[in-house]
């Protein structure tokens, strides 16, 4: 049935959450995104839009994309710089060259990073030589496809364990099915998520 399905699914991901992190290196991509829920949009009595709608109901997920390398996730309750700076300064070595779009919550990366390159998305500017969001913001469309086509409604309770899946597909993607099979069974061992923490949560 539904519920011990979703039970498993969880402990599988639970499983793929990383155990033990290396802080990212080199050239570091990264970029928030709201996920999960729906804007609530506003229209007239003749159709037209007259609201963007609410985005209280999603949920901020920061990703950090090592080039050619790992990527690393996070929820966070918010995305200014207070909370930011900590988060990426937790997962990215100083040595590290940052790629970011010009949102103001970046703006003190400069100060603790090798370098700091912006790209003005709002000037319709996406790459600039070697300067680029691409990478991470290719991530977010591989998790917005899964989570929109696949998953349809994912609650914020268990978003960081959807994010888990999504985080470990990408970093095993040089991998066949076998052997990303075997590295997932491998990271479960000594790891167990109970039913009763599952219930727990979700109340």
């Amino acid at each position: 049935t539904y519920k011990p399905a979703l039970f498993i699914m969880h402990r599988i991901r639970y499983a793929m959450a990383p155990a033990a992190v290396t802080a990212l290196d080199g050239i570091v991509e990264i970029d928030e995104s709201l996920v999960g829920g729906k804007s609530k949009v506003k229209y007239s009595k003749e159709g037209s839009r007259i609201d963007k709608g609410t985005r209280d109901n999603k949920t901020c997920v920061l990703a950090m994309v090592q080039r050619d390398g790992n990527v690393r996730t996070q929820i966070l309750p918010n995305r200014t710089a207070p909370v930011l700076m900590p988060t990426i300064m937790k997962h990215v070595k100083p040595s590290a060259h940052i790629m970011t779009d010009e949102w103001i919550g970046y703006h003190n990366l400069q100060a603790m990073y090798a370098s700091h390159e912006k790209v003005n998305h709002s000037a319709k500017e996406y790459a600039r030589g070697d300067v680029t969001t691409n990478t991470v913001e290719g991530f977010f469309a591989i998790v917005k496809r899964g989570l929109y086509g696949t998953f349809h409604s994912v609650s914020k309770k268990h978003l960081d364990r959807y994010m888990s899946e999504f985080e470990f597909r990408y970093n095993h993607r040089k991998m066949d099915d076998g052997a990303r099979t075997v590295a997932a069974i491998q990271a479960a061992d000594g790891r167990r998520l109970t039913y009763r923490e599952q219930v727990v949560r979700t109340k």
